[in-house]
This record gives structure tokens, sequence and C-alpha cells, in this order.
């Protein structure tokens, strides 16, 4: 059904073809929430989890979309000068304390609150994401590049298996994505040229972010990152180097 300009609704798996050229790659950076990681479903799990101890009757699903939904305007408040330099995580923490009296969830203590909020280190990975990784792997350098900080991308890493050459993050540019600093940062740290590194998301506006300060892109078609039934962008005009189904896909058009 269509949705309007690049925009379909998705019935089933899609299969995209190779629309970049041959680049001077050395190394991938990824978005990790919704282009490595399934957040939305590990969020829901943990919520059941939950409420199997605690008696919660809650909708876990849109729980899930509101704890998301809180990531943009958090960090925009560090963006403008509103909160000083926070980590992902202290502002997952400040988003979760207002869901908590918004959706009733008493009587959790603050080991419990902590070990909630740290659900963002246990997400799960996308089906095809570790072997699409050690795929890519054999031919480039495989990288974080996430809004996360380091010790949660780590030990999301260590719980999931993610086979990364190496954890980066906006938290070393002090600068979140989509600032230029956060994928100038990364360039520099790897001791590349901006068109030797390729930028891996699931999301266009950060994929026009990096290429705006001269990194190539490849974006990876995440069709249930936000739930079933929802308009998907499959990139019809050939904005990106690279369009792929997942991240297997990806490495055979890699050469990988």
């Amino acid at each position: 059904m269509s949705m309007g300009p690049g925009l379909i609704m998705l019935p089933g798996p899609l299969f995209a073809a190779n629309s970049g050229p041959e680049l001077d790659i050395k190394a991938l950076t990824f978005d990790v929430f919704g282009t490595v990681v399934d957040w939305r479903a590990s969020i829901i799990r943990e919520g059941q989890l939950l409420a199997a101890r605690k008696g919660y009757d809650i909708d876990w699903a849109n729980f899930a979309d509101s704890w998301r939904s809180g990531y943009g305007p958090a960090m925009n408040r560090v963006r403008t000068g509103d909160l000083p330099w926070t980590k992902i995580d202290d502002l997952h923490r400040m988003i979760l304390d207002d869901l908590v009296l918004e959706y009733g969830l008493e009587g959790m203590s603050e080991a419990e609150l902590d070990h909630f909020n740290r659900a963002w280190h246990r997400l799960s990975p996308w089906p095809d994401t570790v072997a699409g990784l050690y795929r890519l792997k054999t031919k480039f350098v495989i990288t974080t590049l996430s809004n996360g900080n380091v010790s949660l991308l780590t030990h999301m890493a260590k719980n999931a298996g993610l086979p990364w050459d190496a954890i980066l993050s906006a938290e070393l540019a002090g600068h979140y994505k989509p600032d230029p600093e956060a994928y100038l940062k990364a360039v520099d740290l790897l001791s590349l040229q901006p068109e030797q590194v390729m930028m891996v998301a699931a999301h266009p506006g950060d994929l026009r972010a990096a290429a705006r300060v001269g990194l190539r892109t490849a974006y990876v078609i995440r069709p249930l990152e936000r739930g079933p039934g929802r308009p998907v962008n499959t990139n019809p005009d050939g904005e990106f180097d690279y369009t792929a189904s997942d991240f297997l896909d990806l490495a055979v058009q890699l050469g990988a």
C-alpha cells in the first residue's frame, strides 16, 4: 500500500539491490539502537519480566515506545545547554523516573529501578546481526557509532555476542548525533579520511548527517523497528550509497 513518496507498507521481507559504486571503504561505523539491536521487542520483554515479578498490568509496547520517544528530547536538552553533558544511561533514567509515575509502577526499589534502566544494556540483536557482522568484519574494521555511552555499548556487545573491533560513541566527542562532531571524532579516532568510512544505519537522518561531513552511507532497512504495520522508507531515489535488507545482504553487496 502506498504511503506517499518513498514510503511503503512492507508485507514481508524486502530484498534490495546494490545501489552504490565501488568505494575505498576501510571502516564501517554502525548506529546501534534499531540498526543492530531490536530495542522495542527487548524492552517489551524486560517489562513483561518485571510485571511477572511485581504484578503490573500495563501495555508494555506502549511503555517501550514512550521510553524511546523521550530519547530525542532528552538529548536536545544537552545539545541546547539546558543540561550539561549527560550519558544516555542517565538520560534513560530521567525518562524512566517520569514513566514510573505516569504508568503507576509503584513499589520498585532503587535496585529494581537501576536493573530495569539497564535493560538498554541487554538489548537483543536482530536475527541477521551477529552473522552479518562477522562477515563484514572479514573485510572492514567494524565499530559502533552510537549515542549510547561506552559502558552501555560494551555491556551490550558482551551480552549479545557482537564482534566489534572497537566501541566508539558520541560520548567520546561530547556531542550527540546528528551533530557533525560525533561523526568526525570517530573518523579521527580511526585515523582515516571521512570518505574511507561508511556509516551504517536504519535511520535516514543519521545517514544524511554523516554524509554532510563526507562519510559514505549504507541504509539497512529494519521494517519492524517500531513495530509491525509502520511505513518504511526504502531509499527509492538512491539517496544513500548502498541500501540493504539486512547485514548479510550488505556483506554480499560489499564483497565480504
